[in-house]
């Protein structure tokens, strides 16, 4: 009987732990901005004198995110439909000209729409896409100038591996990825016995690898994983016709030389591995004609299990290789001089080298590079600018180089952080050339920058003037705009002056203009999007400025409630909403991106909803870790994290808004590890509300967002900073939210299931919500509000 009795008990408390509940939903205020309709996406053409507008849905359904999966080789496949089951599909498309007032509604597109990859022609006269079934994917084309779509092949396509196909030069045929005639069916696991254990080897060797998700676990998975991403290769034409280019294999990717005359292709290759991912599987590429004869293998990569420690370290090999976006067809890559180790000591990291189709005659050397290779632009036969960049010190360089004379000396174009916001050059326009691909724009030796322009004082985008001859700048137009918020996309006629730009406020959604430079900046509207969020139109916004107690310049953008009396100053709770970030020196770290003329957009993923429920809101908070010299920024992570918190706290009491004892903070991802150390470490807290974090460091041994030592090198700083191993310090209330089927590396649900269970055994004040069938990110609308109601109940009962 008594034992019975106790029986009794045990399940009463097992069952008192949990709550039955149902969806909820958030109060009015909340919902009304949480269930509002998207805006289209513009694509243009260009000539910037077509846009095509794309249409989807505000959120997923929980029927979108139950649909079949299997999780192979870090890709997250539907086996039905053989596409990727994240995939956010398109549900329209219409079509305006830029001197048009009106949309054209694109007919005869499929029943209930679900439309992906869509790129277009290389004529651009035409615009294919994938539509997915319910039995398989789609290829259709939409002839841009009649506004019509049409069907090319059946439910056929392989898009396991990302787009199923790509458009030769003639804009009349497309190579397409199709499912094998005689595919093998999937094994289950259920039928298939395993005919022994799961072996697993290590040779010795050091390596450096993080904790991918989604691998390949056992033969069964192996062979799954080869028959799903097998297709084979056709050639198909707009009439629908089809022609076998190439047989069945683990095709990876297709890219067409320039000139159309070549076709790269990448195939994966066996053996696999069960703790890397597909990118690191061996890999071979080969250079066929548009015929489909083979013209050489370019390219054979191994197996890369074993990585030097190091974020600018890399494998060793060919790397990076593309076709030279100025010539015909001229393969360019990338091999490391220091073995892909950058503990290895040498005068040069990286060279980079072209190779002449048909690759007869051996590769020629273009330049090498002091720091590792990080990209090349293309603008002239005598005109390139290549990059380099180094990780430990956050430096970047870019030269100019002469690719048909290597001999001639790099010349350093800049040599900066590539952190430092305020001295960020801009980026050079580009055009197409006559080959269809993007070149810097270069006329009579000028070329054009287009900079973000954020300065100390506000963000104010410009456009310069450069001449390569002389190297030297000259400022052209500067945003001067102070209650509005300009973005420059690009210089459409350098000659009249017009450029495309997107102006908004915090109460005027984002819309395309076209700004004349040279006619006294003379505006015209392109686009007429209204602000789907009129509530928040009253809301005081502002970006508010302040210092760390170590002098480091912080900021974060300050709403409160529409109607607060600044003067009678209300105390009023609020909430901090931030993402730590690391920086090597404090300059840098101080800066601000910050713009009060952002449109306000709230979404899920911040606080300002709750502006509406009369808290006062810091978001994006600056939460900077600094370490300078030869001090890595996670030596004082806690002490810089809490510093950071206090200081903002301090900002918003100073201005007399805030009840001080009622602050609460929250983070997702590497914001929710800043949440779960801040109640950890700190009493500045009422409550916190951490979502899909990772909490404990040991289950990330050989790295975690910056940080570039493993476990063993430094395991105090690992323990230090695990809100797990410190769980018993952690006594305020806090909420923590994870996806059913985070796909992030390192942060698997399992970090937040058992992080939950030490503290509820250790008797903190602590709730778990697990989001059914989601991801890192949140998508299901249904998923998505009750995650609101649970934000707002819990901070109703701590702070309110």
């Amino acid at each position: 009987m008594k034992t019975n009795l106790f029986l009794f008990l045990l399940v009463g408390i097992m069952v008192s732990a949990q709550e039955n509940i149902s969806y909820q939903k958030p109060p009015k205020e909340i919902l009304d901005l949480a269930d509002y309709e998207r805006a289209p996406s513009v694509n243009m053409d260009s000539k910037k004198q077509l846009m095509i507008l794309s249409y989807r849905n505000t959120y997923k359904t929980l029927d979108e995110l139950s649909q079949e999966e299997m999780r192979l080789g870090g890709l997250r496949i539907n086996p039905i439909t053989n596409i990727s089951s994240t995939v956010t599909y398109i549900n329209n498309v219409k079509i305006r000209k830029v001197s048009d007032k009106v949309e054209t509604q694109v007919t005869g597109l499929p029943d209930n729409p679900k439309i992906s990859n869509y790129a277009m022609s290389p004529d651009e006269k035409k615009m294919a896409f994938s539509h997915t079934t319910a039995t398989g994917v789609e290829l259709w084309v939409i002839d841009l100038t009649t506004a019509k779509a049409t069907k090319i092949t059946e439910a056929n396509l392989n898009a396991n591996m990302g787009s199923p196909y790509s458009w030769f030069k003639d804009s009349e045929h497309l190579l397409v990825r199709v499912l094998p005639k005689n595919r093998p069916a999937l094994l289950d696991e259920k039928k298939n016995l395993p005919a022994g254990p799961i072996v697993s080897v290590g040779d010795g060797s050091v390596s450096q690898n993080r904790t991918y998700q989604d691998l390949l676990k056992n033969p069964m998975d192996e062979k799954n994983f080869e028959t799903l991403v097998t297709s084979e290769l056709y050639k198909y034409s707009l009439s629908g016709k089809a022609e076998l280019f190439k047989g069945a294999a683990m095709y990876a990717g297709e890219s067409f030389s320039p000139d159309g005359t070549y076709v790269m292709i990448t195939t994966l290759e066996k053996p696999f591995s069960y703790i890397v991912p597909l990118s690191r599987f061996p890999q071979k590429s080969s250079v066929y004609d548009s015929n489909g004869k083979l013209i050489r293998e370019v390219n054979d990569v191994p197996l890369v299990e074993v990585m030097p420690k190091g974020f600018s370290s890399t494998r060793k090999g060919k790397r990076s290789m593309s076709w030279r976006a100025d010539k015909p067809a001229t393969l360019v890559y990338v091999e490391a001089l220091d073995e892909g180790d950058q503990n290895v000591k040498v005068d040069f990291r990286d060279e980079v080298f072209l190779w002449d189709a048909p690759f007869t005659a051996a590769p020629t050397s273009l330049v090498k590079t002091q720091q590792r290779y990080a990209g090349i632009q293309w603008g002239d036969a005598t005109r390139a600018i290549v990059s380099d960049q180094w990780y430990d010190t956050r430096n970047s360089k870019a030269y100019l180089i002469n690719p048909s004379n290597p001999s001639q000396a790099p010349k350093v174009l800049s040599d900066r952080n590539y952190q430092d916001i305020y001295s960020d050059p801009g980026d050079f326009e580009t055009k197409r050339n006559d080959f269809g691909r993007n070149v810097i724009a270069i006329e009579n030796d000028i070329a054009h920058l287009i900079g973000d322009g954020f300065t100390k004082e506000g963000q104010f985008p410009f456009i310069d003037e450069m001449n390569f001859k002389t190297l030297q700048t000259k400022r052209l137009y500067q945003s001067t705009l102070k209650d509005k918020k300009e973005d420059l996309y690009s210089i459409m006629n350098a000659k009249t002056g017009d450029v495309l730009v997107m102006l908004q406020s915090k109460n005027e959604y984002p819309n395309y203009y076209i700004r004349n430079i040279k006619s006294k900046n003379k505006l015209t509207q392109i686009t007429n999007f209204k602000n789907p969020f009129e509530s928040l139109k009253n809301v005081h916004k502002e970006v508010i400025n302040y210092k760390r107690k170590d002098g480091v310049e912080l900021s974060g953008t300050l709403y409160l409630p529409a109607g607060y009396d600044k003067t009678k100053k209300e105390k009023l709770p609020l909430l901090i909403w931030a993402y730590p970030r690391e920086f090597k020196d404090k300059s840098t770290a101080g800066q601000s991106s910050a713009n009060p003329n952002t449109f306000t957009f709230p979404n899920y993923g911040s606080f300002v909803f709750w502006v509406t429920r009369g808290y006062a809101v810091l978001d994006d908070a600056a939460f900077p870790i600094v370490g300078e010299g030869d001090t890595e920024p996670n030596d004082t992570f806690i002490e810089q994290l809490v510093a950071n918190a206090e200081a903002a706290i301090d900002a918003v009491d100073k201005l007399g808004y805030i009840n001080r004892n009622k602050v609460g903070v929250g983070g997702h991802s590497y914001g929710a590890f800043m949440t779960a150390n801040l109640l950890t470490h700190s009493n500045l807290f009422a409550c916190g509300i951490a979502r899909s974090g990772a909490y404990n460091r040991t289950l990330t041994p050989f790295g975690f967002q910056s940080e570039q030592r493993n476990y063993w090198d430094v395991p105090q700083i690992y323990n230090g900073m695990s809100p797990f191993m410190n769980a018993h310090k952690m006594k305020t209330p806090m909420l923590l939210t994870h996806g059913e089927a985070d796909n992030n590396p390192g942060t698997f649900t399992l970090q937040t299931e058992r992080y939950f269970q030490a503290l509820k055994n250790l008797g903190a004040p602590v709730r778990m919500v697990i989001l059914p069938k989601e991801s890192h990110g949140y998508a299901a609308k249904d998923n998505i509000l009750h995650l609101l109601w649970e934000q707002d109940q819990f901070l109703e009962k701590y702070l309110k």
